[in-house]
């Protein structure tokens, strides 16, 4: 399960953060493409703040749906939205196909 080294990364990102101070809640955005479950990041997201800085803090998550996310398109760098995270029917106007989704 990925989710548990995700969590603990995002709250070493929040403790580093914080200089010192009392995390009271996180908010996190995941896209619907990640590959990310939402709830499993919920439930390892308790044990990973135990003894931290945000022990007993609110989790909230944004689940970001595809069409909101975007794909960027190597090597002209160009970018649009996913609404799938199946290839399009056809490659984009630089002839390469969506490389890599950032939601």
């Amino acid at each position: 399960m990925h989710e548990m080294s995700i969590t603990q990364n995002v709250v070493e990102i929040c403790e580093s953060s914080a200089e010192g101070r009392r995390i009271l809640a996180v908010v996190l955005e995941i896209g619907e493409l990640s590959g990310v479950v939402p709830e499993a990041v919920e439930f390892c997201f308790e044990a990973c703040t135990a003894g931290t800085l945000a022990e007993g803090a609110r989790l909230a998550i944004d689940r970001v749906p595809a069409g909101e996310s975007a794909a960027v398109v190597l090597p002209c760098s160009r970018s649009g939205p996913t609404s799938t995270p199946a290839p399009p029917a056809a490659p984009t106007g630089c002839g390469w196909w969506p490389a890599k989704s950032c939601g």
